[in-house]
């Protein structure tokens, strides 16, 4: 009887070591551990964890927490699935999905065709069928916006996506453009590239359409134009990766896109020295 009761009451222990790290869908937190930690033996993105526990800076972990690990699931395609079926049964944009998958939105599925559900889509650039961004020109002005950027507040992607048109500095009879356009189907995520709080959200100039400001603390603020929606309000604290909107097509844009901008002093500056490469 004794043995029964040292049994049992080791069962939880042993089916929670039966589970490797990398197949945890919850993790009950151990002394010491860090959600970086967490997060690499689980192999799942930091900021996927921090979002679905609504996780506060500095992001401590206790002793007996449970996280949620989020998980990606797959799908196979079967005769008469459509990305509107899938997107219904998963409650997944079909976007996400696409993006995810490299696959162009509009094209039909195939049957037997493997497809990732995303939990969440990583505001980290992710590798897809999309051309590669142009690569920028390096100007005295990017050069000196780069090196007035601590380290910390270094700037991440808003979405993954091909650049369609780059910055250009306003020069004497010249076309100028004072941000990147990023080329990304409807309803896309578009997230915060660093911690900040929303200055603006709503309805801008009519040539940025709906759109958010983030200030992000010594005189330097980004800014996410054409939304077909806003998903955070004005005064709001916001993370870096933290969803600021949906991508869409308002205002002036010449289809479905994100225009995005940096400004150091509300002088508009060039996005690309303080993003990563890609």
């Amino acid at each position: 009887m004794k043995r029964l009761a040292l049994l049992l009451a080791l069962t939880p222990l042993l089916l929670a070591a039966a589970t490797p790290p990398e197949q945890e869908t919850e993790h009950v937190v151990k002394d010491g551990e860090t959600l970086g930690g967490v997060a690499e033996r689980a192999k799942v993105p930091r900021i996927l964890i921090i979002e679905t526990n609504r996780l506060e800076e500095p992001y401590a972990l206790r002793a007996g927490q449970k996280l949620i690990i989020p998980r990606t699931r797959s799908h196979t395609v079967k005769a008469g699935d459509t990305g509107f079926s899938v997107a219904y049964d998963y409650g997944v944009a079909w976007p996400d999905i696409a993006i995810a998958n490299g696959l162009d939105p509009a094209a039909a599925l195939a049957p037997g065709q493997k497809l990732l559900i995303p939990t969440m889509i990583s505001a980290a650039p992710a590798t897809s069928a999309a051309a590669p961004a142009p690569k920028p020109v390096a100007t005295p002005a990017a050069a000196e916006a780069a090196a007035e950027t601590p380290a910390a507040t270094r700037l991440a992607w808003p979405l993954a996506g091909p650049v369609r048109r780059g910055f250009t500095a306003r020069k004497a009879g010249n076309d100028y453009h004072e941000g990147l356009d990023i080329t990304v189907p409807d309803g896309t995520a578009v997230r915060a590239s660093a911690v900040g709080k929303v200055a603006f959200a709503g309805q801008g100039p009519a040539q940025y359409g709906q759109m958010v400001v983030i200030d992000h603390g010594g005189g330097l603020a980004t800014a996410y134009a054409f939304l077909s929606r806003v998903t955070v309000k004005e005064g709001e604290e916001v993370r870096q990766g933290e969803r600021v909107g949906l991508s869409g097509h308002t205002g002036r844009a010449r289809g479905p896109e994100l225009h995005y901008e940096v400004r150091r002093n509300d002088r508009p500056i060039d996005p690309a020295p303080l993003l990563p490469k890609r």
